[in-house]
């Protein structure tokens, strides 16, 4: 799927094709999750869809994904994870994602998000470890919800540029998408800052 196909299926299916396109992340769509999700930003800035209902069914995109790899790591288990080892263009992710859960533990589930390709596999990896669905939940969903505004917000900044920014990620890599959706972050971070201090001031 291209991206001017999702875009014709945002514009005919709206909020159910954000969020199925990141549903569907989970075998491996050909746009990262990161442009999908800036994209769902970009049609709410452009009025296509109201920024609310895009927001909360991109995050449920999200978050339904990733939680299906958990559910197969944890009742299927073995049998998944061996199917999917076999696929050589994996098989460095999942030795990844060992690693990283056997140094970092649970806090490995947290730093999988920010991580393309290793944040899919690491629900697998989670379950199959028997990580309790509500310290699962706990951990994917929060780290979700910051990750899903990000670059929610970062696409309703971007506005029409998603495509240039897709064209830079297929060319590039996702490494291109870090670095202003850092300084987003930073930005919010300052901004919320000052308003806080300038209320602190305020006359009572």
């Amino acid at each position: 799927m291209s991206y001017d196909t999702l875009l014709t299926l945002i514009a005919e299916y709206g909020y159910a094709a954000l969020f199925f396109a990141l549903w569907l992340g989970i075998i491996g769509m050909p746009i990262p999750d990161e442009v999908v999700v800036m994209t769902g930003g970009a049609v709410t800035a452009s009025g296509l869809l109201h920024p609310v209902p895009a927001f909360i069914l991109t995050y449920l995109g999200v978050i339904s994904g990733l939680s299906l790899g958990y559910v197969l790591g944890r009742f299927v288990g073995t049998p998944v994870l061996e199917r999917l080892r076999r696929k050589k263009k994996l098989e460095k992710y999942f030795d990844i994602s060992e690693n990283m859960m056997e140094k970092y533990g649970s806090f490995a589930l947290l730093i999988s998000y920010f991580l393309p390709v290793v944040r899919h596999v690491m629900p697998y990896i989670v379950g199959l470890n028997k990580m309790t669905f509500r310290r699962y939940a706990f951990i994917s969903y929060s780290t979700g919800l910051v990750w899903t505004l990000l670059f929610f917000a970062a696409g309703r900044f971007a506005g029409g540029h998603i495509g240039t920014v897709n064209a830079l990620v297929t060319k590039y890599g996702l490494h291109v998408l870090w670095l202003p959706a850092v300084l987003l972050a930073v930005f919010v971070i300052i901004k919320v800052a000052r308003n806080r201090k300038r209320c602190s001031k305020a006359p009572v």
